[in-house]
Parts: C-alpha cells; sequence; structure tokens
C-alpha cells in the first residue's frame, strides 16, 4: 500500500490441555508454550509492531504463590522484548531442573498452561507500557480475576461508560479497553456473588465455595450480559484466574477469528496460516469463531463456542482480504488475485486496449498477488485475442503470421523499488517532501519515453499523498505517454470505526475529490445540507442515526469521482498523463464473496455507532475539527 495504515490489532491465544511434564516428555522442552506463543506472535507482527505483551495462568499454584504473570513491551522491537525479558529467568538451571516439570510451575512464571497474547497498533493516545494489553484486574479470589485483551474498537465508549458510573463504578479513563474490562469484570463479580450466595447455606467452608464457584462459573452468562450493549467491531478475549477462558467475536463477524483444536492444545489466532505454520496442521482443521459466539475454554480443558448475541448479518471487514491478513492464507491469495483480474476492463479502457505499447507493474509489496491476477486477466485476453485474429487468417495462413500473432505479450517490469532505509529526519516541509520523493525508486529503460503506457498497480488508495509526493514523481521521470495508476480496492469514502485507523472523512482523496466536484459545479449548497443533517443525527440515539454524508457523493458517479482523483493527485510539472482506476464494489464482492464488510466504500455500516460516527466525522469536517470521530 502507498499509504500506510495502521490496524488494531492481533491476538494469540494458547490453552495447554497436558501438564507442563506433557511436553518435556514428548517435545524434549519444557518451553513448548513459550516457543508457540513467540511463533504465534511473530507470524501475526503484521497487525501490531507498537507494542506488545503476554500473559499467563498456572492451574494448580498454592496459595501465596503468583499463578498469574505478564509483560507488556512498547520497545521499537517489542516481541523480541518480551521474550528477552522471560527466557533469562531460566538460565543456568541445570539439565535435571529443566526436565522437572513440577519444579518449574513451582518456582518460575510461565510456566502455566493459559497463555494470552497481543500485538498492537495505536491509533491514538500514547504509545506508553500502560496502554498495550493484555489488561489485569485483580483480586484476591481466583475466580474474579481477569485478564483482557483484543482486536476490537468500539463506536459507543461513552455510553459503555456510563452504564459503568450507572453501576455505581468510577472508572479511572474513558478507554474502550478499559471500559470493556470494568464490564466484562462487573458480571464476572455478579456471577460470582450469585454463585456465592447459594452455596453458602450448605455447610460448606469457604475454600471448597471457592472451588465450587470455579467449577460452576457460567461464562456464557457472563459474556451475555456484558455483551448486551456493546457496538463495534470486536474479537475480545479473555483469562480468569482460575483457569476458565474466552474468545468472543461481535455479531457482524467484523474481525477474524480462527481456533484449532487437539488433544494437545487449543490455540486462538487473528490469522489462519499462523495456526497451519506453528502447529503444522493442515487448512481444512482450523475453524473460525462463528460471529456472536464465544469459544469458552474450561478449566478442565473441554471446550464450547455457544451463542453470545444473536449473529447479524455476516459483513466480515473486506480490508483483511484486500491489504492486513497475511497474503499467504489460500483464501486471501485466490481473492487478491481475482481482485487484479476484475481490474481487467478498466484498465484495457484506460490505456485504450494498447496492450503493445503498455508496461505493467505493481507498488511494492502487498499489491504483488493483486499483480499476478491482473497479468493472468489480461493474458487470458489476450489468448482470445489471438485465437481471433488467427482463425482471421484463414485455412492455409503463412507460418511467420502466426508467429506474430502468438510473439505479442504482456510486457512485465519491476518498475517501483522502494529504498527501506531511506529515512525523512528532516522535518522543515519543503526539505521533507524532496526526501519523501525519493523513498521510492524506478528502474531506469523499462520504459520507452513518450510511447509506452505505464500500468502500476496499489492495493488501495487512502490519502494518495505517498503518490503524489513520491511514486508519481519518480514514474514520471521513465517519461511514459501515460500513467495509469489501478487500484485493487474501490473509492475509499468513509471511516472505519471497527478498527482500521482512518477516522477523519476529510483525509481521503475520494471525499476530497467529491468536495472538489461540488465545488466545481456550484453545488456548495449540498455541503451545507449536508452538515445540518449530520448535526440533526446526532441529536437523536444511535439506533436512529442515518448515514448522511451519502449525499456528498450521490450527484457524481465513480468514474467522474476517479477523474478528479487523477487531477488532485498530478503533482506540478508531471509531463506523463495520468489516470486513477479503482476496483467497482461489484468486483470486490465478486473477488470477496465471503468478506462482504465495504462501510469504508458504501457507507453502509453494519451497526447503528457506524451510522453515528460518520455523521459527526462530517460534522468535524466542516468545523475544521481535527478530532477523531470515535
Amino acid at each position: 500500500m502507498s499509504d500506510f495504515l495502521q490496524h488494531e490489532c492481533g491476538i494469540a491465544m494458547l490453552r495447554l490441555k497436558k501438564p507442563l511434564q506433557f511436553y518435556i516428555d514428548k517435545y524434549g522442552t519444557a518451553f513448548y508454550g513459550l516457543n508457540k506463543m513467540y511463533l504465534l506472535m511473530e507470524k501475526q507482527h503484521n497487525r501490531g509492531q507498537d507494542g506488545a505483551g503476554l500473559a499467563n495462568i498456572k492451574l494448580e499454584v498454592s496459595p501465596g504463590k503468583r499463578y498469574i504473570s505478564r509483560v507488556r513491551s512498547v520497545d521499537p522491537r517489542p516481541i523480541q522484548d518480551v521474550f528477552s525479558r522471560i527466557m533469562p529467568r531460566f538460565e543456568g538451571l541445570s539439565p535435571d531442573q529443566l526436565n522437572d516439570g513440577a519444579f518449574l510451575q513451582k518456582a518460575f512464571a510461565f510456566t502455566g498452561e493459559l497463555f494470552l497474547a497481543h500485538l498492537r497498533y495505536g491509533t491514538y493516545g500514547k504509545n506508553e507500557v500502560e496502554n498495550c494489553h493484555p489488561f489485569l484486574r485483580q483480586n484476591n479470589w481466583r475466580t474474579r480475576n481477569l485478564v483482557v485483551a483484543g482486536n476490537f474498537n468500539m463506536t459507543n465508549t461513552d455510553e459503555l461508560f456510563d452504564k459503568l458510573v450507572a453501576l455505581g463504578q468510577h472508572p479511572k479513563e474513558m478507554a474502550d479497553t478499559v471500559t470493556l474490562l470494568e464490564r466484562i469484570g462487573h458480571f464476572l463479580d455478579v456471577e460470582n456473588q450469585r454463585l456465592f450466595d447459594e452455596l453458602k447455606g450448605r455447610d460448606l467452608d469457604h475454600q471448597e465455595i471457592s472451588r465450587q464457584i470455579g467449577e460452576s462459573l457460567n461464562v456464557q452468562t457472563i459474556l451475555k450480559q456484558a455483551a448486551n450493549s456493546l457496538d463495534g467491531g470486536y474479537v475480545m478475549c479473555g483469562l480468569i484466574g482460575h483457569g476458565d477462558a474466552f474468545v468472543m467475536r461481535d455479531p457482524n463477524g467484523i474481525r477474524p477469528a480462527f481456533w484449532y483444536e487437539d488433544d494437545e492444545v487449543v490455540v486462538v489466532t487473528s490469522e489462519r496460516p499462523v495456526i497451519q505454520t506453528a502447529l503444522n496442521v493442515k487448512v481444512e482443521t482450523i475453524q473460525e469463531i462463528q460471529p456472536g459466539h464465544a469459544l469458552i475454554i474450561k478449566r478442565d480443558g473441554t471446550v464450547s463456542m455457544p451463542e453470545i448475541k444473536k449473529p447479524s448479518a455476516r459483513l466480515s471487514c473486506s480490508f483483511e482480504r484486500i491489504y492486513f491478513s497475511r497474503g499467504n492464507d489460500q483464501g486471501i491469495y485466490n481473492e487478491r488475485k481475482a481482485l487484479g483480474r476484475h481490474l481487467v476492463p478498466q484498465i484495457l479502457e484506460a490505456i485504450e486496449h494498447d496492450v503493445d505499447r503498455t508496461v505493467t507493474s505493481f507498488i511494492p509489496n502487498t499489491a504483488e498477488v493483486s499483480f499476478y491476477g491482473l497479468i493472468k486477466g489480461i493474458e487470458d485476453h489476450l489468448n482470445q485475442a489471438k485465437i481471433a485474429r488467427i482463425i482471421g487468417l484463414g485455412s492455409d495462413p503463412e507460418a511467420a503470421e502466426i508467429e506474430e500473432i502468438l510473439s505479442e505479450r504482456l510486457r512485465i517490469e519491476k518498475v517501483a523499488i522502494k529504498d527501506a532505509k531511506l529515512r525523512t529526519f528532516i522535518t522543515e516541509d519543503a526539505n521533507r517532501d524532496d526526501l519523501v520523493a525519493h523513498i521510492y525508486d524506478i528502474s531506469y529503460g523499462t520504459v520507452q519515453a513518450g510511447v509506452d503506457n505505464l500500468v502500476v498497480i496499489d492495493d488501495s488508495i487512502v490519502r494518495g499523498t505517498t503518490l503524489k509526493k513520491s511514486i508519481l514523481r519518480i514514474l514520471d521521470r521513465l517519461e511514459p505517454r501515460l500513467i495509469v495508476i489501478a487500484s485493487s480496492a474501490p473509492q475509499i469514502r468513509y471511516p472505519d470505526c471497527y478498527g482500521i485507523d482512518m477516522a477523519r472523512i476529510g483525509d481521503f482523496i475520494a471525499f476530497q475529490a467529491a468536495v472538489s466536484l461540488l465545488n466545481k459545479r456550484g453545488l456548495e449548497h449540498i455541503l451545507d445540507e449536508t452538515y445540518a443533517a449530520c448535526k440533526a443525527q446526532l441529536e437523536l440515539p444511535k439506533e436512529e442515526n442515518v448515514n448522511q454524508v451519502k449525499a456528498v457523493y450521490a450527484p457524481f458517479t465513480a468514474q467522474e469521482i476517479s477523474e478528479e482523483v487523477s487531477l488532485l493527485l498530478t503533482p506540478a510539472g508531471m509531463k506523463s498523463e495520468l489516470k486513477i482506476v479503482f476496483q467497482s464494489i461489484e468486483g470486490l464482492h465478486a473477488s470477496c464473496p465471503d468478506h462482504l464488510g465495504d462501510w469504508y466504500f458504501t457507507g453502509n455500516f453494519p451497526t447503528p455507532g457506524g451510522h453515528k460516527v460518520v455523521n459527526r466525522a462530517f460534522v468535524y469536517y466542516m468545523e475544521g475539527r481535527n478530532d477523531r470521530a470515535y
């Protein structure tokens, strides 16, 4: 992606179903769990590089001994830092000690059966260790301790905060993570109290009551009560101090979660191939946590997946497929190729079907797979044309004529090269922009100046800043007749409020293009009318909000907005003609048929809170406020 986007976040959970000694005897190491957690985290480092955290719970611990351990880091290499702070404690142990599971569990942290890890991209707020998951809610009763981490964003944090206050709580801050921790924690307390009241009349001592609470704790009920008022996209993970664990997914399945179980482990991650790689298992054995359900792992190792909140229309985030998730998932790989293939008609139209004089490439490096799909699509187009031309030669064609037709091939070059070592350390704007223009470089001699078209595919265009300040300038040095930038994603028109850092509507080049067209065509009144409509909507409960911002785009076709984007992103002094083409909504859905979440493209938000966020974002834009809309 030419425009860098951040994502919230990645999770990994591991439950060892056997005693530690089992893994020592079978795998020859006491660090089986830690090694697997390192792999599960490292293979998802694309999902969060601002911070990382790892928590562990031991199931069998005597009173007075620590049973919950946690390390968090905002080091520049946070995953490595987390493990570099865990592993040295085992240095100097003898081989006999390292092979004694009971000794290790008694004497050392991070030797328990339950692991929960988190990878963080901070979208706002300070990047301090206190902002890193997992979060911990402590209590002397094991069944009231709660460790929480998640990949989520709530649209109604203020409402959830007010509910906590109404319950009599005094939350220390209005952040969605803290609010959710306390909300789940409240209903965990309620369930504990209910069971205590039920058991205390049975002539049991308090130790026995505590044990039975751990056996009887109804995690499904706790989560149902906690999820009742949630509005957003979420995969919420939790460990309860006595050993129960859960992973809860939102009713629309917006954020991803996959799980695997055998007789040794239960594993949950944000991405499927991570489990395949870390455990060397086949894709068919890995399942999705269903929308609106929770995977619940009881202390005794039994697993269930009950419904927590009635599932709604399945609208899994399509940006996961286009950009955020690693491309080695077999489904994502094929979907990205399909996205490239569905761009073929727009690109052929843009180059006026002049394939002979067209060079094709991609912007490193997440667009590479879409590029393969584009190439295959154009090759199929060429093959059909070749068949027709050969048939047109008649029954006795000359060999040279056939050879000339068959020799027509698509020209593929690696034109754009990212200089990963270049750092724009100068902060003064004019000089910094000059350095930004050199973050990418080009392969000289790949394009015939003044003759060739140059088609370059990008996976998405959000702001277009890097295109205008860097990529287009360096591509223009090759002096092609025409530059076509093809986005494998549709036009991004609306903010995301479910986990992607796209909060300010004025940042989007598609929105800027629509505003520019309104001004050019004397339709500025639509902005004022939309502002008034959005202000009125914000006075209503979120359930009554409707996306009013669609009115800004309504007067124009997608093609008109694409043409205006091309004008806005053309750098001053650029010699080549520029055309920017975008994926169609139809092409997106055909490519990713099981991931139809497209609100950032269409404005069709899956939850009421999304409509309220987009209306608020437009109000902030019109008022010149640089605030986030959620």
